[in-house]
């Protein structure tokens, strides 16, 4: 089996990104609520949700049309195991696969777990335990 070599690159750190939301409040509350975070902060056009590495999503009204973004998240076991319970409490959708293939549960790929749902916008929100370079395969 081939070792894998790991990338080395100039410090880039990711900051933040801009999540278009047909309605802010509700996008911005639903994500906190989701992944147990305290609620969104107001600033300017924007409601600042403040993660781990001082990353921060923006939730905007952009009013346009926008296609579905995909969002992956790199939880704890602990979390993953609230987040799993919020989707089952919340009776969402939600699936073990991006293709939406395998319904109402989550996979055990990586090494870890992962689950696929969608926010009130239609974008694809991810929750993993484990990143994917950690894949023993690989």
């Amino acid at each position: 089996m081939e070792a894998r070599v790991r990338r080395v690159f100039m410090t880039t750190l990711f900051n933040h990104t801009i999540v278009a939301a047909r309605d802010k409040q509700v996008s911005a509350s639903f994500f906190t609520a989701m992944f147990d975070l305290p609620p969104a902060e107001p600033g300017g056009p924007f409601l600042t949700v403040y993660l781990d590495a001082e990353v921060t999503l923006l939730f905007a009204e952009p009013r346009i049309e926008f296609p579905p973004q995909h969002y992956a998240f790199l939880v704890t076991e602990k979390d993953f195991d609230g987040i799993y319970a919020r989707i089952q409490e919340a009776a969402l959708d939600h699936w073990a696969d991006p293709h939406r293939k395998l319904p109402q549960r989550y996979n055990t790929n990586h090494g870890g777990r992962g689950v696929y749902f969608l926010d009130p916008s239609g974008h694809y929100l991810e929750a993993i335990t484990q990143p994917y370079e950690a894949d023993p395969q690989k």
